[in-house]
C-alpha cells in the first residue's frame, strides 16, 4: 500500500481542549495537501473551518466527548448544529454508564436516535473499548450493528486506553458486513497506521499521521522507503 493510501484512511485529529484556530488551520492545510480521509475538529470549530476552506475538506466531529454520559436529546441537538454548520461526518460517544449497566437496548435506541439525526451523514459509534469486558464489546458489536450506524469506534483518545489489534479483530468477528473499523487513540508509529489498516480498519483516528510521513514520498509503497 502506498504511504498516499495509507493517509487517505487517516481521521487527521485536533480535539485538545486549548486547540487555538491556529492550530486548527495547520490542522485543515496538512489535511489538503496529504489527502486525508477527513479533519476531526471539535464542535466550536465547524462553521469557521466549512466557511474558510468548503469543499477542499471533509469535516469530522465529535458528540457527546469524551464520557458519552450526555442525555440523547443533547446529543442529537449537537449532531443537527454540527451538521447545519458544515459537517459530513458524526463520532458519538456511547453512554459507557448504560453499558456498564447492562442496558444495551437502551444504548441501540441511543444510536438509532442519532443515526435518524445524521440521515445521510456517516455517523461512527466510539464505544471506548478500555473500560469495556469483552462481553460488552460484543454487545456493542451487536448494538452498532442492529441500530443501523456506520463505523464501530474503538477509542476517544481520552481514556485509559487507546484502539489495540485484539479489539479490532474482536469486532471483525461480531460486527455485520455493512459495519466499518474506526480505530483510535495510541496510534503512534507508521507501523501502527500499516496495522491497523491491514487488520481490516476503514479509518484511523490520528493526530499524528501526518507527522509520521511528512519526509516520506506519499508516493512511496509502505516498506520501501
Amino acid at each position: 500500500m502506498k504511504i498516499s493510501e495509507m493517509l487517505s484512511h487517516v481521521d487527521h485529529t485536533q480535539l485538545q481542549a486549548y486547540a487555538t484556530w491556529q492550530d486548527i488551520q495547520k490542522l485543515c492545510e496538512e489535511a489538503i495537501c496529504y489527502h486525508t480521509a477527513s479533519v476531526c475538529i471539535p464542535p466550536a470549530y465547524i462553521r469557521r473551518v466549512h466557511e474558510t476552506y468548503g469543499d477542499q475538506l471533509n469535516i469530522c466531529t465529535v458528540v457527546g466527548f469524551p464520557l458519552g454520559y450526555s442525555v440523547t436529546a443533547a446529543k442529537a441537538a449537537e449532531i443537527e448544529q454540527a451538521i447545519k454548520d458544515g459537517c459530513n461526518e458524526i463520532d458519538m460517544v456511547v453512554n459507557i454508564s448504560d453499558v456498564k449497566n447492562g442496558d444495551y437496548d437502551k444504548v441501540k435506541e441511543e444510536i438509532v436516535t442519532l443515526k435518524k439525526c445524521c440521515g445521510e451523514h456517516i455517523l461512527k459509534v466510539i464505544v471506548e473499548t478500555c473500560y469495556l469486558t469483552e462481553e460488552e464489546k460484543i454487545a456493542m458489536c451487536k448494538a452498532v450493528t442492529e441500530a443501523g450506524a456506520d463505523y464501530i469506534k474503538t477509542s476517544t483518545g481520552f481514556g485509559t486506553g487507546g484502539a489495540t489489534k485484539e479489539d479490532v479483530k474482536l469486532f471483525q468477528k461480531h460486527i455485520g458486513p455493512r459495519v466499518k473499523i474506526k480505530a483510535a487513540g495510541g496510534v503512534s508509529s507508521l507501523a501502527d497506521l500499516a496495522m491497523f489498516l491491514e487488520l481490516g480498519c476503514d479509518r484511523i483516528g490520528t493526530s499524528r499521521a501526518v507527522g509520521f510521513c511528512e519526509n516520506i514520498d506519499p508516493e512511496v509503497e509502505y516498506g520501501k522507503y
